[in-house]
């Protein structure tokens, strides 16, 4: 409801007469409204601006929302695409660290594999090198053994004059301090082999070789004929008949008669069965002459080479030049020097038996086996 406003009387405070009520007339409107009062049209405006702005609000908040569920929806699609990669990826990550740890299972089997083994190597080049000193030594005892046994059994002084130096060459490649009085005991005995006279006696053997051989064709007294005077001796061209007929019965009444001095005359009456036996006989002689020389029996090397002398001279025709080269080989046989008054090792081999290291070697403790897994 809406007052009336005051008259002009009501300010000075004094009453006046009410007059009467007049029906309002709508053309005749104040000019002016009170500052409190608002018009309906007014009021109208702000309200269709308000629902308006309300509106606007409304639809912007909606499609504010509607924007930020599709974006959420985006995302929530996104994040599921990178969760099922992720998962692909977790998985092939487990396959990996699968085979990795089974490939890890099979290096650390081949590790402690190679642990072991060069544990067994280490314990092994240890022992190598605590007995090294002893191997060698007996490598060296043997080399000597053998080097004395052909010196005292053959008399082979260059076997075993080969046998010091490649003893000494060895020591001296190891160059060890501890085996300085081995290698001065293989010198000494390195020295007085090389002082011994020497004795061909290969080529002595060689000699023989050739003398055995050549009795095949020796000729025996019983098989020796009368030289062919008319061969050897031509008739003179100028001579007349009867002078070379006269010369021709002259040497026919020189062979009839023979004289000749035999040392054992029943060489002349040998069989050629008995002749092949005096052949064998004079090889066997000479064979034995051999083996005598090989094994340094002076003694028995000159009694075989007389025999066989003797042999040659009672059975064999000594005019003949294969039994004149054969009696010249003999003599130079017999005067030849055999036997020498040979060393011995002793020394070398007491001082590589006497020897004994300083101090063995010992082998380190065997390292820890690696941790299990």
């Amino acid at each position: 409801m809406h007052s009336s406003p005051p008259g002009p009387d009501d300010i000075g405070g004094a009453p006046s007469a009410v007059p009467e009520p007049q029906a309002p007339s709508f053309s005749a409107m104040p000019a002016a409204r009170p500052a409190g009062v608002l018009a309906p049209r007014n009021l109208a405006v702000a309200g269709a601006i308000a629902v308006g702005l309300l509106g606007w609000q409304t639809w912007s908040l909606h499609r504010e929302i509607d924007l930020v569920q599709r974006e959420l929806a985006r995302r929530v699609d996104d994040a599921g695409g990178q969760s099922s990669a992720a998962a692909q990826s977790a998985r092939q990550s487990a396959d990996l660290v699968a085979d990795l740890s089974a490939k890890l299972s099979l290096i650390e089997a081949r590790v402690g594999e190679s642990q072991a083994q060069q544990q067994a190597l280490e314990q092994l080049y240890q022992e190598l090198a605590r007995n090294r000193d002893d191997i060698q030594l007996a490598e060296i005892e043997q080399v000597l053994a053998t080097a004395a046994q052909q010196l005292e059994l053959a008399g082979n002084v260059q076997a075993a004059l080969v046998a010091l130096q490649t003893v000494d060459a060895r020591l001296a490649q190891g160059d060890r301090p501890q085996f300085l009085a081995v290698r001065r005991a293989v010198a000494r005995d390195i020295e007085r082999l090389k002082a011994l006279p020497a004795t061909d006696v290969t080529g002595l053997a060689f000699k023989l070789d050739q003398a055995i051989a050549s009795v095949d064709d020796l000729p025996t007294l019983a098989e020796v004929r009368p030289a062919d005077k008319s061969a050897a001796e031509p008739p003179k061209p100028n001579a007349d008949y009867w002078t070379q007929l006269a010369e021709r019965v002259a040497n026919e009444a020189r062979d009839l008669f023979r004289i000749r001095q035999v040392s054992q005359p029943d060489a002349l009456l040998l069989t050629p069965s008995q002749s092949y036996f005096a052949r064998e006989n004079l090889k066997l002689r000479l064979l034995n002459a051999r083996l005598r020389l090989l094994a340094r029996n002076e003694a028995g090397y000159r009694a075989d080479l007389a025999v066989g002398s003797a042999l040659l001279h009672g059975y064999f025709d000594d005019r003949a030049r294969p039994v004149l080269a054969l009696a010249s080989t003999l003599r130079q046989l017999q005067a030849a020097e055999v036997s020498i008054d040979l060393p011995n090792l002793n020394e070398s081999l007491n001082a590589v038996r006497n020897y004994r290291p300083s101090a063995p070697v010992t082998a380190p403790a065997p390292r820890a086996e690696a941790g299990k897994r």
